[in-house]
């Protein structure tokens, strides 16, 4: 476990996969709203073979980078982005190699966020979108709809945070970033539709020339391709490529929004690496 400063300077913790070789690139995995870092480390340990080092890490708030009692503890959900990711490419570019960045979920969201994008030489997104219901099939849209309107807000008053781990879907989150997670997610362009925060999120991501590939599952309920087509969209000066896949074709019996990264995913990771080697 290692420690190192978001740029505002809050301690995040992480660890570092190094190659049992000079490292030829570095890697930077952004995770999904919720998820700890450990659940990466098959993922991160992998890469490794191909001559990788790889960084994950604990957004604040979360897991390892969580302080003791959540409740009270404010922040943004923007701040993971802003402030978190943006001192991770700073930690990893202290070394002069090309740095990669994979991101799940709220981890494609957050590149436009960042201060320092720039110093990414490309991102690969998986299971990216806006979260809107909307374009979910309806049985999914009808269970995100019952847990954000009737089963969460009393849970949340009565506790102070969401407690998240009690239904298995990850590590308990801030009070902030449930609350605009929620506000979000009921728009079809999700932040992008909050009027005080438009023109500055726009123009943020406007600036982001990282070349992005965007892959999503065709059984990924949350992010299916309209999700991730109205999200993306906002990287508006990235070369952007989007990928469809399905289970079958990587060799896996389903892969939703969590399989991309689960221990049978070696063919999805296998990908990964040649498409950096070929940018090496």
């Amino acid at each position: 476990m290692i420690k190192f400063p978001a740029t505002d300077g809050y301690a995040l913790s992480g660890i570092l996969y190094a190659p049992n070789v000079l490292p030829k690139a570095n890697v930077l995995v952004a995770c999904a709203t919720g998820v700890p870092q450990a659940f990466y480390r098959r993922f991160a340990e992998y890469l490794t073979q191909f001559g990788y080092q790889v960084l994950t890490f604990d957004y604040r708030g979360v897991a390892a980078s969580a302080p003791q009692k959540l409740k009270g503890f404010e922040i943004s959900y923007l701040d993971w982005g802003k402030y978190d990711v943006s001192g991770a490419i700073q930690y990893l570019k202290q070394n002069d190699i090309p740095l990669f960045m994979i991101g799940h979920s709220y981890g494609g969201q957050s590149l436009g966020l960042t201060s320092n994008h720039e110093h990414v030489k490309m991102m690969i997104s998986f299971g990216t979108g806006t979260g809107w219901s909307g374009y979910m099939p309806t049985k999914e849209k009808i269970k995100v709809k019952i847990i954000w309107n009737i089963v969460f807000p009393p849970l949340v008053a009565l506790t102070g945070y969401l407690p998240w781990s009690k239904f298995n879907m990850g590590a308990d989150l801030p009070k902030g970033v449930y609350s605009e997670w929620r506000k979000w997610c009921k728009h079809p362009t999700y932040f992008f539709a909050d009027t005080q925060l438009r023109s500055e999120l726009l123009f943020k991501f406007s600036q982001v020339k990282t070349p992005i590939i965007g892959v999503s599952s065709l059984d990924d309920d949350w992010a299916l391709p309209n999700s991730r087509y109205s999200f993306m969209q906002h990287y508006s000066s990235s070369a952007k490529q989007f990928i469809n896949i399905s289970p079958e074709d990587v060799g896996m019996q389903h892969i939703g929004h969590m399989g991309y990264f689960r221990k049978d995913a070696t063919k999805i990771w296998d990908k990964i690496a040649q498409k950096f080697d070929q940018l090496i």
